[in-house]
């Protein structure tokens, strides 16, 4: 099994910072993408960001400029920096991993259990 472990939420003012953090962990042969997404009350959850595994990146027109996404692969982590925050981004975050267990293995996604993010105007 494989777990993802998300830290760094929390509540912050407008134009305020957050990084958020997600550690994979358990039978892993390799990650290919990884990513974030949101779900505010009442809406559907949406892609946020997402990295490869050779770091090409994306990200969704609400948040370009304002949010980065990294990853560390010797650790098999996945970071989002949030600059700028509005209270738009206010939501529900959660960690995505596509994942191989074993080199015969298919490619399978796992999530975190999600972390909260409130910005305040």
């Amino acid at each position: 099994q494989v777990q993802l472990e998300e830290s760094g939420g929390g509540l912050v003012q407008a134009g305020g910072s957050l990084r958020l953090s997600c550690e994979a962990s358990g039978n892993i042969f390799h990650i290919n993408a990884m990513g974030w997404y949101r779900q505010a009350p009442g809406k559907q959850r949406e892609l946020v960001a997402s990295i490869t595994s050779g770091g090409i990146t994306n990200y969704a027109d609400s948040v370009k400029g304002r949010f980065t996404i990294s990853r560390d692969n010797a650790k098999n982590t996945v970071y989002l920096q949030m600059n700028s925050l509005k209270p738009e981004d206010t939501a529900v975050y959660y960690c995505n991993a596509n994942v191989k267990t074993t080199i015969f293995s298919t490619w399978r996604d796992y999530w975190g259990q999600g972390t909260q993010v409130t910005v305040s105007s």
